[in-house]
């Protein structure tokens, strides 16, 4: 393909006139469309599209605007009539008439573009746009060296009227040549922005659909009801005064249902409770003297309603004597035929009516009269309670307060039910505390066992460096007793023995660890800030030296470090409020320099 792009009329050369106006105007009316000339002015002011060139013949119309509808067929008993149409740069000849339609593929969805095959070798754009902007607007027309092209349209109907072109011979000009000549043909195009733009429209119309539904049924939806307010004191006492209130009693007593079943009913509020459902009670009376006034009603209704039909029976049978009267030998002979026929028809009519009204009331008597005959079989009984009549509000009271009294028990009894369930609660909140009890007591013992076992391990321990002290000791003063005997030797030799023995006793009186247990915290702390360059805190020390005894507190441990001054230096590390105490070992730097 060369390329697409756009053209519009003015890019047209103007140098070729119209040989035959007529001719065109014949074309633009089969094709349904106003004829226009070359230069936008109408050929026929008059043009009618509803009437066609010759009597009898419609004109065609190849296209139906809408969305992608396709035209019904033209039948094939009705030609239609192709001429001879003339453009400006060429000239279409109609095909064979007799030869058959040419054939087509199926019409993609959303179809606005066009295959035209058979160009001539030497047709240019200008002219392909020349012949089928008359179809209506072009978008593009992309061109291919093979003497075929593809037009896209504005609208879809277009389509189906540059259809009717297909099968047309294009001569350019005046000219014979081969190159100057071919037979077009116009078929359905499949495009992918023609499938894109109707699958966009689909979708449009689908969301469309779906909102109109949504709104259908929004607006049948029942409206939900209205939301029951949480039980307070405050609510309780509104809800209480509209059950008072016959206008608000159904708003309220849906109310107590809601909270009764909720489980809002406890020991603190079953007493407003009971006088909300004792307040909802009291309406029974006045439902039952509604019910006995609507029976009233119903009752003098019903009067009405036989009186009436009574009436209306009497009225019949009155107009069925007419007829009757009318049908008797003196006036009979007097009518005409018809009349007498309308009369005898009448006359049916005015008893079917009247059986089927005395029927009726028949039947609403005999109701009446089982009804009656079911009151005497019960009027032993209302006679009883006529006489009783003085007790029945005395028995309706008992009654009430037999109710009430029931009530009570009830509540009573639910509040015995929930003592025992606290009771029987905390009995078992009882055993279950012993039973956790029972375990941390178990978990101290192991505890405390093996706490034993450590302690005896480090006694075992600490006995066995007494017992390497104890050797170092007697070296020691195996060491002394050889330097006192080596006294009597040389001045010299006494008198450096003598310097060396000074400074060890002055040390061994001025020692500052003071006994064996100072000795071992003295090596594992030495050891453990070894191991630690960097320092550590006291807590951090003694919380290690917990571990190995419970009985080491902070305060001896730093007392033993601020002693020994050659062994452990204290350092300040940290900024402000990150300001930090840190012990550090410095044995080795102290011995260096000694």
């Amino acid at each position: 393909a060369d390329g697409s792009r756009n053209l519009s009329l003015d890019s047209i050369p103007m140098g070729l006139p119209m040989s035959d106006p007529t001719a065109w105007a014949t074309a633009m009316n089969n094709l349904g469309m106003a004829p226009m000339g070359m230069t936008g002015q109408p050929l026929l002011p008059d043009f009618d599209p509803a009437l066609g060139m010759m009597t009898g013949i419609p004109p065609i119309n190849p296209m139906m605007p809408g969305l992608g509808i396709v035209p019904p067929p033209i039948p094939p008993d009705m030609p239609a009539v192709k001429e001879i149409i003339h453009c400006k740069s060429c000239t279409l000849f109609p095909p064979n008439p007799h030869l058959p339609p040419p054939a087509t593929r199926e019409r993609p969805p959303g179809c606005k573009t066009v295959f035209v095959g058979g160009l001539p070798e030497n047709g240019t754009e200008q002219i392909i746009m020349e012949v089928f902007e008359q179809c209506g607007e072009v978008i593009a027309i992309r061109k291919s060296k093979k003497n075929f092209c593809h037009i896209r349209f504005a609208e879809e109907f277009m389509v189906d009227k540059a259809l009717y072109l297909s099968g047309y011979r294009i001569r350019l000009g005046s000219s014979t040549d081969k190159k100057d000549t071919g037979r077009l043909h116009v078929d359905f195009a499949q495009a992918r922005d023609d499938l894109y733009e109707w699958e966009c429209k689909q979708r449009m119309l689908a969301r469309e659909e779906r909102h109109r539904r949504r709104l259908e049924e929004e607006r049948f939806r029942p409206p939900s009801p209205p939301p029951v307010v949480h039980y307070s004191d405050h609510e309780c006492s509104i809800v209480a005064e509209k059950l008072k209130d016959d206008t608000k009693f159904s708003e309220a007593v849906q109310t107590l249902l809601t909270w009764i079943e909720r489980g809002e009913v406890n020991r603190r509020t079953a007493n407003n409770f009971y006088s909300m459902i004792q307040s909802a009670n009291s309406h029974i009376r006045r439902l039952v003297n509604e019910k006995a006034t609507h029976e009233k009603e119903m009752e003098e209704a019903k009067e009405k309603f036989k009186l009436a039909l009574s009436g209306i029976l009497v009225q019949f049978e009155q107009i069925v004597a007419v007829y009757h009267s009318a049908s008797k030998q003196k006036a009979w002979d007097h009518f005409t035929k018809a009349q007498r026929k309308n009369i005898s028809v009448w006359c049916k009519q005015a008893e079917e009516i009247r059986n089927i009204h005395n029927d009726e009331l028949m039947g609403i008597r005999r109701e009446e009269e089982m009804e009656m005959s079911d009151e005497e079989i019960e009027d032993p009984a209302e006679m009883k309670e006529t006489e009783e009549s003085a007790l029945v509000t005395q028995v309706e009271a008992l009654k009430e307060e037999n109710d009430s009294l029931r009530w009570q028990l009830d509540a009573y009894r639910n509040e015995v039910e929930l003592l025992k369930q606290e009771q029987g609660k905390a009995s078992r909140d009882e055993d279950t505390t012993k039973e956790q009890q029972l375990k941390l007591l178990q978990q101290a013992l192991q505890g405390m066992q093996q706490h034993l076992l450590k302690v005896q391990d480090e006694y075992k321990k600490r006995e066995a460096e007494l017992e390497k002290v104890r050797e170092d000791k007697l070296k020691i003063e195996t060491l002394l007793e050889t330097l006192k005997e080596q006294e009597s030797g040389s001045s010299r030799i006494c008198a450096c023995s003598q310097e060396k023995e000074c400074p060890a006793e002055k040390t061994l009186s001025n020692s500052p660890v003071k006994s064996e247990r100072e000795a071992l915290l003295v090596g594992i702390i030495s050891t453990f800030l070894h191991v630690h360059p960097f320092g550590a805190s006291i807590e951090y020390i003694c919380s290690y030296l917990q571990r190995l005894d419970s009985k080491i507190c902070t305060t001896e441990v730093e007392v033993l470090m601020t002693r020994l001054q050659h062994t452990f230096k204290q350092e300040l590390s940290g900024v402000g409020a990150s300001l930090e105490k840190r012990w550090k070992f410095c044995g080795f730097d102290e011995l260096k320099m000694t």
